[in-house]
């Protein structure tokens, strides 16, 4: 095929494509740590100071590993004064060319924002492939996403992202300016290729834009239904690997795939859940954050993370043993209060889950929920591997929800058994008692959007209330 008939975007990413065709499986990762704040490419994002650099280390190589790569090697890196051409100094680039070479590896993985012009020169250097955070993100979510919404958001993220590093792709068609004597306005065929491409790549931008605003409206039209019901959405989110799916799993009797992997689900998924009070509810499950999310993904992912925008109550799931909890709490808020979700007042929408209390010791569990028992918005300690907690947890949903709730009383006929049974199905019957002529006093506590319907039904009957 030539050049100029190939078509970028239907061709696999060219991050994991090696010369000879074959996909790279062996990985060094390295944690570049910047002696001073640096200006990564344009459109992703920077590298969190609020982890360290050992708990960076250790996420970038379970990023790795959640593509199947076997990792050779993972170094932290530090880098005193960054290079434009190459991020790293000369000494640590032909430091980390010998390593590569010597343990036969294929593919660099720099968990740090890296401009083209850097990749591509490290990839002529080391002589293998290289991929950033963004890139390996990407990846990730493209090996994950199952359904054609989820495909085809990763695809927007990947050619966005893809779109601003042709000049990587395109060198051995770069050819300079000029010639005859004079200025040339012409470019030579590497930079008409590389135009070609990007009008190619904006082409299949534009195309999927237009079906995921589809996706848009077909979402709205669910919630739109969903509201004429209407049931309360609770939403979880979290960071990825804090016990989400093995949550939702617990809690509605799905069977979400819930593994101790990075972004081991993307797809969104929902299940109908009823409460002990009678409240029933639909539970949410989202894709995990992460430190650094690239903003085309949030963008790309806009669309399904509209059922977080538009929930009734956000579970924050925590995982609360992993020692840079807090840092992981600041990740997702960031990208919540960038979906337009407050996060920075107690709120009766948001309720922190502090996950995997199992994994504590007694004496650090006390040391952890101790203090937040008295604090406004206590969290809800849980193991959702064991189960402890649950009651309580979802007792803690039914009362957030309930804060409009009604308490009636109310007199039931004592034919009407369908009444009686539509109260214990659909409210939280608190009090009933028989009378001597068979009619049944009934106190219960209806949710406020069911409020409407049962007083529908007293209408109908020409019930009274007490």
């Amino acid at each position: 095929m030539k050049d100029a008939d190939r078509d970028p975007t239907r061709e696999p990413a060219p991050e994991l494509q090696l010369k000879h065709g074959a996909v790279p499986s062996r990985a060094v990762v390295l944690v570049p740590v910047i002696g001073r704040r640096n200006v990564g490419s344009e459109g992703t994002a920077q590298v969190s100071t609020a982890h360290s650099p050992e708990e960076r280390l250790a996420e970038a190589v379970g990023l790795a590993q959640a593509i199947d790569l076997d990792v050779l090697r993972s170094a932290i890196v530090p880098v005193p004064e960054p290079k434009p051409g190459t991020l790293f100094g000369s000494g640590k680039v032909e430091e980390l060319k010998s390593l590569m070479a010597t343990i036969e590896a294929d593919l660099a993985i720099v968990d740090h924002a890296i401009t083209p012009v850097q990749q591509r020169n490290l990839e002529k250097s080391w002589n293998v492939k290289v991929l950033d955070r963004t890139g390996l993100i990407l990846e990730i979510f493209g090996a994950r996403a199952r359904t054609r919404e989820g495909r085809l958001q990763v695809e927007l993220a990947h050619l966005s992202y893809q779109k601003g590093r042709l000049v990587r792709a395109w060198t051995h068609l770069e050819r300079q300016r000029g010639g005859g004597g004079g200025a040339s306005f012409l470019g030579g065929p590497g930079e008409a290729q590389i135009e070609l491409d990007r009008r190619m790549i904006q082409n299949r931008i534009d195309a999927i834009s237009k079906e995921l605003a589809q996706v848009v409206k077909t979402r709205e039209l669910h919630r739109a239904g969903r509201r004429k019901v209407p049931y309360p959405v609770v939403a979880i989110v979290g960071y990825t690997n804090a016990g989400k799916s093995t949550l939702f799993n617990r809690v509605t009797g799905a069977s979400v795939l819930a593994k101790d992997q990075v972004f081991a689900t993307l797809d969104p998924t929902m299940r109908e859940v009823k409460l002990a009070s009678g409240r029933r509810i639909i539970l949410s499950d989202t894709v995990g954050f992460i430190s650094d999310l690239p903003t085309m993904l949030v963008a790309a992912f806009r669309a399904t993370l509209e059922e977080v925008i538009e929930a009734d109550l956000i579970l924050h799931v925590r995982d609360i043993s992993h020692a840079e909890t807090e840092a992981q709490k600041v990740d997702v808020e960031g990208v919540l209060k960038d979906l337009g979700v407050e996060t920075t007042h107690a709120d009766r929408r948001m309720l922190e889950v502090w996950n995997k209390i199992d994994r504590l010791s007694q004496d650090a569990r006390e040391a952890a929920l101790g203090p937040a028992r008295f604090a406004d918005g206590a969290p809800a300690p849980v193991s959702a591997l064991t189960g402890e907690g649950i009651d309580e947890l979802l007792a803690g949903i039914d009362r957030r929800l309930g804060v409009d709730d009604t308490y009636l009383t109310l007199v039931v006929p004592a034919m009407d058994g369908r009444l009686i049974a539509w109260l214990h199905e659909n409210a939280d019957v608190i009090e009933r008692s028989i009378s001597e002529n068979g009619e049944t006093t009934v106190r219960v506590r209806v949710a406020a959007e069911k409020r409407g319907r049962l007083l529908a039904q007293l209408q109908s009957r020409q019930l009274r209330l007490e």
